[in-house]
């Protein structure tokens, strides 16, 4: 096992492995599995910052996600053990916040994939932009990182 250098310090990470549900036809794991695990950590990690589903529901709000890149670096295979890390590195303290991700294999330390995505604050029950409430804001503000001091590998350098 290699040890594996994260973009950020500090990441709040999920363990997977690929599995064969997760292979697609040129027998490597499919594009939208990466994607679901980005999704998986990320709820993970609100979880853990004491924002679940129930929380939401009660406050009527959500972070809703607008917009979302990822590169895709190396592929894994059936039986790949990956780490996903992710990390709150921007937001306004209003209406929206950014996250990164990183998914890395330990048994090499190759990064397989490097992802962002945006998110609003809406109220659930109408789908409409709105300010995020204190809850929000005591949950998410510890975990904001702040940037880091030099560009991220493979991103212009």
């Amino acid at each position: 096992m290699t040890a594996l250098t994260w973009d950020y310090p500090q990441p709040f990470t999920l363990e997977t492995k690929v599995g064969a549900a997760d292979i697609d036809g040129l027998q490597h794991t499919n594009n939208t599995v990466y994607v679901k695990w980005c999704e998986q950590v990320a709820w993970a990690h609100s979880v853990h910052l004491g924002l679940d589903l129930d929380s939401y529901r009660r406050l009527d709000r959500a972070m809703a996600i607008t917009h979302s890149e990822f590169d895709y670096l190396q592929a894994s295979r059936e039986g790949d053990a990956l780490i996903a890390g992710t990390w709150i590195v921007g937001w306004d303290r209003r209406l929206t916040m950014e996250r990164r991700f990183q998914i890395q294999r330990p048994a090499d330390g190759a990064t397989l994939l490097r992802g962002m995505m945006r998110f609003a604050c809406i109220e659930i029950s109408t789908g409409r932009p709105r300010r995020m409430p204190p809850e929000f804001i005591a949950g998410y503000g510890p975990a904001v990182c702040p940037p880091p001091s030099a560009a991220l590998p493979g991103k212009g350098q």
